[in-house]
C-alpha cells in the first residue's frame, strides 16, 4: 500500500472531532485492538471457524510466509503459522476461511497496476491446535480472464468452496469466479461475473453464504448473493480508520469486524445488518446498515468534512447509486 495515503490520512484524522464511541473498547466480538508489535500491516482478518474469538490476520509484505491467531479477548497472538511449500511471498492483501476449516491466503496486491502477470493464492488446513508452527500449504497460481490487475480481497464462500476475488479499482471493480475447484496443474483462471461498485479492499461472506459485504477506505456495500448474481441492498456504515484494509463476519454472523493497517491498529465491531433470526443487536454499536438513499448519520459533522478532504485530494470517486 501507498505509505503517503496512511501517513496523510493520519494526520488529518487526529484531533479532527469526537468519533462515535467504538465497540473496541471491550473485548471479544466487541472489537479489539491487536498488541503483536510484529503485526504493523494488517490487510486481512478471518474468524477461525475452530477456535472461538480467534481470528486470523497476516501482514500486508515485507514480512515473510507468516499468518497470526489473534486471541480477540486480549488482542494478543496466541500463535504464528509459518507457511511451508510456498515461493516468497509478493503482496498478500487478504485471508478467508472455507467450508473445510482450511484457511486461504491471496498473494494478489499488485501496486504496479497490473505488472505482475500472475499472482498466487495458499491453501493450508487451519491448525486444531494454537502454538507456534510450521505447516505446508499449497500455492495455486491465479491469472485473470482480461488481464493483469491489482486486488485485495480474496473470498471464500462458506458453502460451495469456491474462491472469488475483487479486483481495486477507483471507479468500481468487478467480482471474479474462480473455477469451482482451484488446481495446481497450470493456471486457475478467474474470470468476472458482476461489477461491484466500489473501490474494494477487502470483502467477506456471511457464515451462511447469503450475504456479500464489501468494504473500502470510506464506506461498504451489502449485496444479496444468489449464486454469484449479486444484488445490492444498500451500504454498510464502516468506522472511519486511518487506513481501512480488512473486514469479516465474526464467526456467529451477528458481526462486521472491521481492521486496519498500523501499529496497535484497532478491529470495530459492527452489528451485521443481516445478522441471524433471533440474534438482537448490540447497543454499542451501529446498525450496520444504511438505504442507498439515506445515511446513517453516524460520523459527526467534523469526520464527515475530513473524509470528503482526504476523498477529494487522493482523486476518489463517489460510490455510485445501486
Amino acid at each position: 500500500m501507498r505509505r503517503s495515503f496512511a501517513v496523510l490520512a493520519g494526520v488529518l484524522l487526529t484531533g479532527a472531532c469526537a468519533l462515535p464511541a467504538s465497540a473496541a473498547d471491550t473485548a471479544g466480538d466487541q472489537g479489539f485492538t491487536i498488541k503483536d508489535p510484529q503485526i504493523t500491516e494488517s490487510s486481512g482478518l478471518a474468524a477461525s471457524r475452530l477456535h472461538p474469538g480467534v481470528y486470523w490476520t497476516h501482514n500486508d509484505s515485507d514480512d515473510g510466509p507468516y499468518l497470526y491467531a489473534v486471541d480477540s479477548a486480549t488482542g494478543r497472538t496466541v500463535a504464528r503459522i509459518t507457511l511451508r511449500g510456498i515461493g516468497s511471498p509478493r503482496d498478500v492483501e487478504a485471508i478467508s476461511i472455507g467450508p473445510h476449516n482450511e484457511i486461504y491466503v491471496g498473494d494478489i496486491g499488485d501496486n504496479f497496476g497490473g505488472r505482475w502477470p500472475y499472482v498466487w493464492i495458499y491453501r493450508l488446513p487451519e491448525p486444531k491446535r494454537l502454538t507456534d508452527q510450521t505447516v505446508t500449504a499449497t500455492q495455486y497460481v491465479v491469472k485473470y480472464e482480461n488481464g493483469p490487475r491489482d486486488a485485495e480481497s480474496l473470498l471464500v464462500h462458506p458453502k460451495t468452496g469456491r474462491v472469488y476475488i475483487i479486483d481495486k479499482k477507483e471507479d468500481g471493480g468487478h467480482l471474479y469466479e474462480g473455477p469451482a475447484s482451484l488446481s495446481t496443474s497450470g493456471s486457475n483462471v478467474f474470470k468476472p461475473v458482476a461489477a461491484v461498485d466500489l473501490w474494494a479492499t477487502d470483502a467477506a461472506f456471511s457464515p451462511d453464504g447469503g450475504q456479500l459485504a464489501v468494504r473500502g477506505y470510506f464506506g461498504g456495500i451489502r449485496y444479496d448473493w444468489n449464486g454469484g448474481r449479486i444484488e445490492r441492498k444498500g451500504r454498510l456504515e464502516v468506522p472511519l480508520q486511518g487506513q481501512g484494509e480488512s473486514v469479516s463476519y465474526s464467526a456467529d454472523g451477528t458481526k462486521l469486524m472491521y481492521g486496519s493497517e498500523g501499529a496497535d491498529s484497532a478491529v470495530q465491531a459492527v452489528d451485521a445488518p443481516d445478522r441471524p433470526a433471533g440474534k438482537a443487536p448490540s447497543t454499542s454499536g451501529g446498525s450496520g446498515d444504511s438505504a442507498d438513499k439515506g445515511g446513517g448519520g453516524s460520523l459527526k459533522i467534523g469526520a464527515v468534512i475530513v473524509v470528503v478532504g482526504v476523498a477529494a485530494l487522493f482523486g476518489l470517486r463517489r460510490l455510485r447509486g445501486g
